[in-house]
């Protein structure tokens, strides 16, 4: 099964763009995913392929139109009916590596990409769209966001990364950031690769690249230490209690 991407978009030349070359451009020659970029101004209903219109309300700004929209994506999702619709948009959720590996497990995705003020809001419960953000800053528009989310599912598709490992022992796959990396030379400006990592032991180098994890993640990532903490913790006392209802 190949991973087709369908990107709706008012700029398709910026596509493949990045996903044209290494990993991604590479798994694409190779058949392992293909991307359609559709143009929205094509579904356009006035002669002047008009796209957007002036915020209800009134306020600064064009909103684009969710009739266009809706044929845009009736029309993408004709040609992959299973392919979850998501809209690039910084009021959306915070996507996260578990939903990427969902997704990269799927059939593709089709990416709507936002410009101007952004979406008439009926498009998301009418046409089932999925509002994602890839963080709290303002894009000019939706297509370096999609380009980021297709990067990050292409490169988790079968044979698209070299080592099977890559893709598990990475920053938040186990809800930790990923470990410190050294390599060649042992020695630069008086700073040492650590001494652990040159032992050879690999139970102690695998007990400290955990313990790094840890670590980093505690100091630079406490949204992500307070739910991982509690995980480690749940079981042993879920345990517990198991037991004692048992004693009783």
């Amino acid at each position: 099964m190949t991973f087709r991407a369908t990107v709706l978009t008012l700029y398709p030349e910026m596509f493949p763009g990045p996903l044209g070359v290494s990993l991604a451009g590479r798994a694409r020659d190779e058949g392992k995913w293909a991307l359609d970029c559709v143009q929205i101004r094509d579904f356009a209903i006035d002669k002047h392929k008009t796209v957007d219109d002036t915020p209800a309300g009134g306020g600064a700004g064009m909103v684009l139109r969710v009739d266009v929209l809706a044929a845009a994506i009736d029309h993408a999702r004709a040609a992959n009916p299973a392919a979850p619709v998501i809209a690039m948009t910084p009021r959306g959720t915070p996507l996260t590596q578990a939903r990427v590996r969902a997704l990269a497990a799927g059939p593709g995705v089709i990416v709507l990409c936002g410009r101007f003020e952004g979406f008439d809001e009926r498009v998301f419960a009418g046409r089932g769209v999925e509002e994602v953000s890839v963080g709290d800053i303002v894009l000019s528009g939706g297509e370096p966001a999609a380009i980021m989310l297709l990067d990050a599912c292409i490169r988790l598709l079968p044979g698209v990364m070299g080592a099977a490992s890559s893709g598990t022992e990475e920053s938040f796959e186990n809800g930790l950031l990923e470990y410190p990396h050294y390599t060649r030379p042992a020695e630069w400006e008086g700073r040492t690769i650590p001494e652990v990592l040159r032992s050879g032991d690999h139970a102690k180098i695998a007990a400290w690249r955990k313990s790094q994890s840890e670590i980093d993640t505690r100091s630079r990532r406490p949204d992500l230490w307070e739910p991982y903490e509690g995980a480690r913790v749940q079981p042993a006392s879920g345990a517990r209690r198991k037991k004692k209802d048992m004693d009783q």
